[in-house]
């Protein structure tokens, strides 16, 4: 009985988590010279990075309604997620972009809900490997 209610919560932590992602996706992709222009972060890196979000979107959706989610899986969408995180920071740390305060607002607040999924799906993971 635990097992299956964990699973269903690791379930529902990627499909949030695949759900958010398209989301800020299509946001990114269709508003990107908007948000640029609130944000002064480049609207190319905003479409590109909404664009390959959709793709990354799916592959969470694809696992979030399996029966049984890989511990690869996991570790996949974990990794991408720290990575996001990671790049969300370092970009204008490192001054590749030099977004205004509103900028740095959307990188971190994105990059924390980013950290929390990473966190719960991470959490999730030594569990499928003891359940498998």
């Amino acid at each position: 009985m635990t097992n299956l209610l964990h699973r269903s919560s690791l379930r529902s932590v990627l499909a949030l988590d695949a759900a958010t992602c398209a989301v800020m996706g299509i946001l990114l992709v269709s508003a990107s010279g908007l948000v640029s222009g609130i944000t002064l972060i480049p609207a190319s890196l905003l479409f590109w990075a909404g664009l390959v979000l959709l793709p990354i979107a799916a592959f969470m959706a694809v696992f979030a309604r399996a029966a049984t989610v890989p511990t690869w899986a996991v570790q996949v969408i974990v990794l991408g997620n720290v990575l996001w995180v990671l790049g969300s920071v370092a970009l204008p740390a490192l001054g590749l972009i030099s977004p205004n305060a509103f900028g740095w607002l959307f990188l971190l607040a994105q990059a924390a809900v980013v950290a929390v999924f990473a966190g719960l799906e991470w959490s999730a993971r030594p569990r499928l490997a003891a359940a498998a």
